[in-house]
């Protein structure tokens, strides 16, 4: 991945966007930003305008983009429940249409292009841990579908390019990240819990706070993608990345309590449609392909994230944390060694 480039990142002011933004750009590329705001934010890449080699282009993907660029990180869509069910068609056609658009882009320019799918294409799953190659259980007409059914719908059509036209492609699939940039209101339990608790707020747990979930810190997701988009030819993925370290949702919440000194108590709501039961990924494929794992555990990166919503809270008022050290600290990361303990890995 290292050298200059034009590179595109759709849904770049977003989350993951804006970190993976920073990363191409420390590593000495042109970086085009594309994105059309539905959940992404100008303010997450206020820092990088200055930037020469720094563009944003507001555009919906759901319609063709002609540009030329080398490589195309495709992360354009809504990822969490309330974003993506709040209009379901759209989540559809920006799945759908939008991979067929990019696919196209990457075709007619020779680019390699990056997938960010998700651990939703396994549903709930029969099979624990995630391996990629389990086919998972969804529900095709559920209120998850638009996101889960459009999710599996774009990985087919990167491999049908890929068979058909000779694409060059990456698929990732993301299991559940958190950290600095999160919105307050996106609906995920990392986010939903720190405001509520820093509010003083009862912590809202949905079902009886039993199921689990795996939580990975961004900056190690965002080594993940680079990783996988300069790993070798015919390296297409699919491929896990999330951090295999399982916890119930009960034991997030009580963390988060406890580790912002709050008041507040835990109320239990019903169990939403289709929500599983269980989320660890199998991340043997990315250590043995990619020599990735995680190195940052749920503890360290939950306080960095309370940091920022501390200081998104306060409206300003406070000096932002830093959520960067002064050097580039994932640019440099160590190799992992291939076949560590999910324990050690996690710790």
């Amino acid at each position: 991945m290292h050298g200059h480039k034009r590179i595109m990142v759709t849904g770049g002011t977003g989350f993951l966007g804006s970190f993976l933004c920073e990363r191409l750009l420390r590593e000495g590329n042109d970086v085009l930003c594309v994105d059309n705001y539905y959940t992404g934010s100008r303010d997450n890449v206020l820092h990088l305008l200055d930037d020469p080699r720094f563009e944003i282009l507001r555009h919906d993907i759901t319609f063709p983009l002609y540009v030329e660029v080398d490589e195309i990180f495709n992360l354009a869509c809504p990822a969490s429940p309330v974003h993506y069910q709040h209009d379901p068609v759209q989540t559809v056609k920006t799945n759908v249409h939008g991979a067929i658009n990019m696919l196209g882009l990457a075709k007619r320019t020779k680019a390699k292009i990056f997938q960010a799918s998700t651990s939703e294409v396994y549903g709930d799953p029969a099979v624990h841990p995630q391996p990629e190659e389990y086919r998972g259980s969804v529900n095709p007409i559920g209120p998850r579908a638009c996101y889960d059914e459009g999710k599996r719908c774009a990985e087919t059509l990167f491999f049908d390019y890929h068979r058909q036209y000779g694409v060059e492609i990456r698929v990732a699939r993301i299991f559940n990240t958190y950290g600095p940039r999160m919105q307050t209101n996106d609906g995920r339990v990392v986010s939903n819990f720190i405001v509520q608790a820093l509010q003083n707020e009862p912590i809202t747990i949905f079902g009886a706070g039993t199921q689990t979930r795996s939580f990975c810190y961004v900056d190690d997701l965002i080594e993940g993608f680079i990783r996988l988009m300069g790993a070798p030819d015919g390296v297409t993925g699919p491929i896990n990345l999330g951090n295999p370290g399982e916890f119930t949702v009960r034991e997030l919440a009580e963390m988060v309590v406890e580790m912002t000194g709050s008041r507040s108590s835990i109320v239990f709501k019903p169990l939403p449609i289709d929500d599983p039961t269980q989320r660890k990924p199998d991340i043997s494929r990315a250590k043995q392909e990619l020599g990735w794992q995680p190195t940052v555990n749920l503890r360290e990166g939950l306080e960095k994230t309370i940091a920022y919503f501390e200081w998104k809270l306060s409206g300003g008022s406070r000096n932002m944390p830093t959520v960067r050290p002064a050097q580039p600290a994932y640019t440099h990361l160590p190799v992992p060694v291939v076949g560590l303990p999910v324990s050690e890995a996690t710790r």
